[in-house]
């Protein structure tokens, strides 16, 4: 039976610029392999063919996607192996905690021509600076963003009843760890984000990251209290003994979009836009912040102010998507320098190599 895999990103291009979350996935593994090389290596490629091979013989895989390329994986990770590959070049670097023990190298760079990329040098720092150009403007329109989503917060907080909120909360907390007793074990958090903006607008993973849980639907508005209750819930969890899986915002990381704890087959998340759902499963719910801790009518009072705020909000989020549109267009074009250089047959031979260690480590399991 073909194994499953859930999706998520470990790094995201946010308000507070390229923000990394890949060392939360490389804590636990026993293995890891860490790939250098420039656009069009097959870093990605590589990625890819091996969790579907490692799916194909059964085992449950974790995907790491990229937030600059709705086409490419950072990472894989199989978690019954400890074992885990991802991209190890800017932005998301990684560094090895101990070399030769458990992370190595892999160097895709070494199936390049250099020579004949010498020859295309002036063309490839051109593109690098303009495609660094093109991120600046992006965090820079989130960032901007950020502040004008504050000033909507603002609005809502003014009209909020902290004492309802906190009960709710308490409420929330008691019902998921109904009949539950702290168990003396140190329990492990995953930090990771269900979602990302890409040169394809806001993309998210919920429904595969819940698949299989009792799902909490949080509705309400900018600063109801959504990110505070789940941080509550993920506390609670590590308290109770509970590995929890916390997903941060892919737009402000310092705050929260969702908590799983696969023990309790349950999930908590921000279910308001840009990852609006509605419930259509079993068991579903939907607990409405908004109708439950804002004075009534806040809507309709501060609607002109809202409208206007809401509207700035999402102009300068649309700027640094289309900014991070023009930065893959480039890179693309990067890329395509590269993939004249390469000799895709020692990319294939590090690929044999890689998986004869995977399956070494299997044998071993």
């Amino acid at each position: 039976m073909r194994g499953k895999a859930i999706n998520f990103y470990a790094g995201g291009n946010t308000a507070k610029g390229f923000y990394s979350l890949f060392d939360s996935s490389l804590e636990g593994l026993e293995s890891v392999f860490l790939l250098k090389g420039g656009p069009g290596t097959g870093k990605s490629t590589m990625i890819k063919k091996l969790g579907d091979e490692w799916q194909e013989k059964g085992y449950d895989v974790e995907l790491i996607h990229c937030a600059s390329d709705n086409d490419s994986l950072d990472g894989l990770i199989i978690p019954a192996l400890k074992f885990g590959i991802f991209d190890g070049t800017a932005p998301h670097i990684l560094e090895p905690k101990a070399p030769g023990a458990a992370e190595q190298y892999v160097n895709l760079g070494l199936a390049w021509d250099t020579a004949w990329l010498s020859g295309k040098r002036e063309d490839i720092l051109h593109l690098q600076d303009d495609i660094e150009k093109m991120y600046k403007k992006a965090y820079q329109s989130f960032e901007d963003g950020l502040r004008v989503h504050d000033d909507l917060e603002e609005i809502y907080i003014a009209q909020l009843d902290f004492a309802k909120a906190n009960q709710l909360t308490e409420e929330l907390i008691a019902k998921i760890f109904q009949g539950s007793k702290e168990r003396k074990r140190e329990a492990r958090t995953k930090h990771r984000f269900l979602g990302a903006a890409t040169p394809e607008g806001a993309v998210d993973f919920i429904p595969n990251l819940t698949e299989g849980t009792k799902r909490y639907f949080l509705k309400g508005r900018a600063g109801t209290g959504k990110s505070t209750l789940l941080k509550k819930i993920a506390a609670a969890g590590t308290r109770y003994g509970f590995d929890v899986e916390v997903y941060h915002c892919g737009f402000d990381p310092e705050s929260l979009d969702m908590v799983v704890i696969r023990e309790l087959e349950v999930s908590v998340f921000d279910s308001t836009a840009p990852h609006e759902y509605a419930p259509s499963r079993h068991g579903d719910e939907i607990i409405d912040l908004y109708e439950k801790t804002v004075e009534p009518g806040t809507d309709e009072k501060y609607e002109a102010r809202i409208s206007e705020v809401t509207k700035r909000y999402k102009q300068h989020m649309n700027e640094g998507i289309a900014y991070l549109k023009e930065a893959k267009k480039l890179h693309d074009r990067l890329e395509q320098i590269y993939l004249g250089a390469i000799d895709f047959s020692i990319v294939d031979e590090m690929y044999d190599t890689i998986n004869t260690a995977i399956t070494d480590i299997a044998d071993r399991n």
